[in-house]
């Protein structure tokens, strides 16, 4: 068994951050058993995307219905060559009791894993050390392990795995066109990308309008 990273090494980490290498010990939801996931070895070092989805807590509410909305989309989001771990403070036995109970998450797919201490969490600063559970977040990292997207949530809303899609199509273009910017809606209502010039100052209108 790996060792796990000690965090208390680590700065709080936000966008444009590079993640320090961790394993995560989750419930394979696919396999039916528990296992462990090096992010680097197992994930981004294949060039894939990884997303954290973290919810508060197994045995609620709205998160059973935004993990079967994720599982959905599951499919789509791997084609884009991302990968998902759901996340929790829960342990894996309880997600494994979870996902054995819940009808929500009958097609749940992707791994589901354990931040037990909160650790991985506070390393993000999305941790609410009055409830002991994590806040609604979503964490995009690339490939070279560098935080692209964060998106947190008070624990009552929950959130759209159409955007979580959307934002992975956005950053994976922008990775493989360097110099393009992908505008709001961008992907949905609107199709082209921006290239940022003293061209362009002033006349985003023209070049905006033109593609939606």
């Amino acid at each position: 068994m790996e060792d796990y990273i000690d965090f208390e090494e680590f700065r709080i980490l936000g966008v444009g951050d590079k993640v320090p290498e961790f394993v995560i010990k989750v419930y394979d939801t696919v396999e039916k058993r528990f296992k462990e996931v090096n992010i680097y070895k197992d994930i981004l070092s294949k060039g894939k995307f990884l997303v954290l989805f973290y919810y508060p807590a197994d045995f609620t509410f709205v998160c059973p219905t935004e993990l079967e909305d994720l599982a959905e989309k599951y499919d789509q989001i791997k084609k884009e060559g991302a990968e998902v771990i759901a996340m929790s403070t829960d342990t894996v036995y309880t997600h494994l009791a979870w996902h054995a109970t819940e009808k929500l998450l009958e097609n749940v797919k992707f791994p589901m894993g354990e931040d037990h201490t909160g650790t991985i969490a506070k390393m993000f600063n999305i941790y609410d050390y009055k409830s002991g559970v994590a806040y609604r977040a979503t964490i995009i990292i690339d490939p070279d392990g560098t935080v692209v997207g964060m998106e947190v949530n008070n624990t009552d809303v929950g959130r759209d795995a159409d955007e979580l899609l959307r934002k992975i199509k956005a950053f994976k273009y922008v990775r493989e066109h360097p110099g393009e910017v992908c505008p709001a809606k961008w992907g949905k209502d609107v199709n082209i990308t921006l290239k940022p010039g003293e061209n362009l100052v002033g006349r985003v209108y023209e070049y905006y309008k033109k593609g939606k």
